[in-house]
């Protein structure tokens, strides 16, 4: 099925399951979004809110079992990558959608040198022969800030920095020029001066290429820095999706404005920070309404009890929270939480 659309990728109503001995793990419910040529969308929660799996479930790259994607549309250029054979996702992977892990070491294989592996990607997906492809990934090398690419090309990757494994990372992801980067936490664990290294790396190649990038990750300092739009995740389900400007101006979600309230500020003293209260649900035993009412301080009866639809509020702002909708003050919300004014 073709549909035709300005998005290179449209995601509709996703859903991911995870079948286990303890239960059904709706690890994705549900989940929407788009995604236009040379965009940056972030996702963003804590962990176990389903952003690294609804990364995975884009790629086909869900585990099964136990995992399964049991729902919903992937159209990467009007065309639904849920229809196609595996030898089909294949040649698209690396190829035309691409993915840097948040852990390099392992994702990188131990025993062949950084560019070989490279030039194994380019091979794959650009039929070169071996002189002309290992040429091609030295000049990947080069292209992302290693020195001395022509012998570092030659080394494993124990040999270098978590720093550089990161940037062979981006240099294979980049290698064929894709359409679609999907970075999962691509600065996790390296230090602050190189994670504003490797954004910038990102943010550069992207201009270069024209390459649309999800970024996921916890950090919302990253997201203020590098993108256009941002989905906000809370037990699989996205609670707010929004503008990165108007996410940071104007939050709207009760979880978004806890997210937010917990970062350090430099402008105001702070003895100590601000966090939200309990805990993320367990995804074996969700609540019956709304996954976050449990741990918000607006929560009504209402919320305890039916599930809010992602609505739009405003032309670009859409949240799934019964206080934006005209239910919350209606004669049926019978009364409010006990303790909360």
């Amino acid at each position: 099925m073709k549909q035709v659309n300005e998005n290179i990728l449209e995601v509709k109503d996703l859903e991911t399951y995870f079948f286990t001995d303890e239960g059904t793990s709706k690890a994705v419910n549900k989940v929407s979004f788009s995604l236009k040529k040379g965009e940056t969308l972030g996702i963003v929660g804590e962990s176990g809110s389903g952003k690294s799996i609804t990364s995975l479930s884009l790629l086909r790259l869900i585990p099964s079992p136990p995992g399964k994607i049991v729902g919903g549309n992937i159209y990467f250029k009007g065309e639904d990558l849920l229809s196609k054979t595996d030898k089909q996702m294949r040649s698209i992977r690396g190829n035309e959608i691409s993915m840097i892990f948040q852990e390099p070491m392992t994702s990188l294989n131990p025993v062949y040198s950084v560019g070989e592996q490279i030039a194994e990607v380019i091979r794959l997906h650009q039929n070169l022969g071996k002189k002309e492809a290992w040429q091609k990934a030295v000049d990947m090398l080069k292209l992302v800030g290693i020195p001395s690419p022509e012998k570092r090309a030659k080394q494993e990757p124990h040999e270098l920095s978590g720093g550089m494994r990161q940037r062979v990372m981006i240099a294979m992801a980049l290698a064929c020029h894709p359409e679609v980067l999907i970075a999962d936490e691509p600065t996790t664990a390296l230090d602050v001066t190189i994670q504003a290294q490797i954004l910038e790396l990102i943010k550069n190649l992207q201009k270069e290429f024209g390459t649309a990038v999800i970024l996921i990750t916890h950090d919302l300092g990253v997201v203020y820095e590098s993108c256009d739009r941002v989905a906000v995740m809370y037990a699989g389900k996205i609670v707010e999706y929004t503008t990165a400007k108007e996410l940071f101006e104007n939050p709207k979600h009760p979880y978004t404005i806890g997210l937010l309230n917990s970062l350090p500020r430099l402008d105001m003293d702070q003895e100590e920070l601000t966090t939200i209260p309990g805990t993320v649900p367990s995804p074996y035993n969700m609540p019956k309404g709304c996954s976050f009412a449990p741990r918000c301080a607006f929560a009504k009866k209402i919320c305890e009890e039916i599930v809010p639809d992602l609505q739009h509020i405003d032309q670009s702002t859409q949240v799934s929270c019964w206080k934006h909708t005209v239910q919350w003050d209606r004669e049926f919300v019978l009364h409010e939480k006990v303790g909360v004014e």
